[in-house]
């Protein structure tokens, strides 16, 4: 990440993105680890498809929306592949020189590299506990 918070994607992930014709996304801030997430536009319609059917005079959703929807950005890839960071969101997470760009299915998550090599080392000693719970009762149908 340059000083003033661009990041060159990699030109790899710039020809997929640009093959999938994906070059605007919606920037925010994760709910549960310190990083960025990326959604393509697309997803993130489908995302607010869902929050839209929440009761807004159930206060636990009104508190949920404000802080899920907190710091959403638009952001675009520039005709150079580089990818703008707001400078509020480079505070809050630390993000620094070296950055990661992760993909985490249907979105892409952007950390700190320091963070994000902490976050994977921290997590090694369960994750065969975790991937157990979570893909465990799967239905390969």
């Amino acid at each position: 990440m340059d000083a003033k918070g661009r990041i060159m994607l990699p030109v790899e992930l710039r020809k997929q993105l640009s093959d999938l014709k994906m070059d605007q996304f919606i920037l925010k801030r994760a709910v549960f680890e310190n990083n960025l997430e990326m959604h393509p536009t697309a997803e993130w319609e489908k995302l607010m498809a869902k929050l839209n059917k929440l009761n807004r005079f159930k206060k636990k959703n009104v508190v949920f929306l404000t802080r899920f929807l907190a710091g959403v950005r638009n952001v675009n890839i520039d005709a150079t592949g580089r990818l703008q960071i707001p400078k509020d969101l480079v505070n809050i997470l630390g993000l620094k020189k070296e950055v990661v760009i992760a993909s985490a299915i249907n979105i892409l998550q952007i950390w700190d590299k320091d963070t994000y090599e902490k976050f994977l080392e921290d997590s090694v000693d369960n994750f065969s506990d975790l991937a157990e719970d979570v893909m465990g009762d799967l239905d390969d149908e």
